[in-house]
């Protein structure tokens, strides 16, 4: 998660800048691999400006708006879907991504 100003600096980094990030990532699949645990998906998200709402309006119309549905102070850059047996692990390997990203939620997925 970034906060939500941070697509400004995204936007005027180098490539290089935005390699170090990747690379972070990178670092953090490797070390989740070393623990026993596997990037099974995920992505880089668009940023807000691309970002559509979709609510139920009246008389069972749609409502588009435009912008992210949450009034947040923090914005999702991306995720990843991981699969693990060691949530103590992935939890201590979590912390490489900080180098690149103010903050990381983790969140199981519902049924597994």
């Amino acid at each position: 998660m970034f906060p939500a100003d941070h697509e400004a600096e995204w936007d005027a980094g180098s490539e290089a800048d935005h390699q170090a990030v990747y690379d972070t990532d990178l670092e953090f699949g490797r070390l989740l691999e070393q623990r026993g645990g596997k990037i099974t998906g995920g992505a880089e998200l668009a940023t807000k400006r691309r970002t559509h709402v979709v609510r139920r309006g009246p008389h069972g119309t749609a409502l588009v708006t435009d912008g992210p549905y949450a009034e947040t102070a923090e914005q999702l850059s991306g995720f990843y879907l991981v699969t693990t047996e060691d949530e103590a692990g992935l939890l201590d390997v979590a912390h490489v991504l900080l180098r690149s990203h103010p903050a990381v939620e983790i969140r199981p997925v519902e049924g597994t």
